[in-house]
């Protein structure tokens, strides 16, 4: 944990927080995490803190923001031209401050490779389980969310925030048929399956689906489908024709479509990149 300068601050939620470290972390971090700030549309942070942060870019850190901390990263023009969010209710006042960044209010986090920003706290999470999904692998963000118990998998394009006409307890049965949904996906998992086990009509669980998640029910699963794959193959010796049984994708061949397609690789690929001494 680090600040402008070392020592006792107090934060503005009535709790001090004893700071180790002063700027000089910045130059040996691997990835900075920049956290949320009130009040973050009327001043800039400190010169010194965005010169820290450019720094810090410049010598191959990820940076990387969490709530308003995205106003700190919009700061140092690292975000001008890319796409950026923040908690939904300060997304106009960044578009407002920073017109060059490319302001997505209606999702969770945003990876934009160097540098990545994310909605609110839980969001953060979220993005940070992202991270450790793409440096360590799907098995080590599993593991870290069942320590957190949070959700394993939020997308960062689901949105975070959509005003309801309708009771909240139909997001909660969304949620479950989710989570239904995560232990099946072996087993046969279409439109009408999904919508029998949420309780409501093929028609409007596939149109509340995308308010919630960003995906249609099917791509969701889809992604679910190769999340588990990519497990699979982190942490077992099976075939990708088992593997593509297990994760109900039927062939070798359609397993290695559409981990292409999400991916950008091919699963013999991805395997060598989580096996020892590759």
């Amino acid at each position: 944990m680090c600040g402008a300068a070392p020592g006792l601050v107090t934060g503005g939620d009535g709790l001090a927080y004893c700071v180790a470290h002063g700027l000089e972390a910045l130059a040996w971090a691997d990835i900075v995490f920049v956290p949320g700030y009130r009040f973050p549309d009327r001043d800039d942070p400190p010169q010194d803190v965005v010169d820290a942060l450019i720094a810090a870019y410049d010598r191959g850190a990820r940076l990387a923001a969490i709530s308003t901390g995205a106003f700190a990263l919009a700061a140092t023009g690292l975000l001008d031209g890319r796409r950026a969010t923040t908690h939904w209710h300060y997304t106009r006042a960044l578009m407002a401050r920073h017109p060059l960044v490319r302001v997505d209010e209606n999702v969770l986090f945003v990876d934009e490779g160097s540098v990545l920003t994310s909605a609110g706290a839980a969001s953060g999470i979220d993005l940070c389980l992202h991270i450790l999904r793409g440096d360590l692998g799907v098995a080590a963000s599993n593991h870290a969310a069942r320590r957190l118990v949070a959700a394993p998998y939020r997308s960062g394009g689901q949105a975070q925030y959509v005003p309801r006409s309708v009771p909240e307890p139909l997001g909660e049965r969304f949620a479950a048929t989710r989570e239904w949904a995560l232990h099946r996906l072996g087993e046969p998992l279409t439109l009408d399956i999904l919508a029998r086990q949420a309780g409501v009509s093929p028609r409007t669980f596939s149109r509340r689906f995308v308010e919630e998640t960003g995906y249609t029910p099917l791509q969701w699963v889809m992604r679910a489908r190769i999340d588990l794959a990519r497990e699979l193959l982190e942490r077992s010796q099976r075939s990708v024709e088992q593997i593509a049984t297990d994760v109900g994708l039927g062939t070798g061949a359609n397993l290695r479509l559409h981990f292409q397609r999400i991916l950008g690789t091919t699963p013999s690929e991805y395997r060598r990149t989580f096996t020892s001494g590759e």
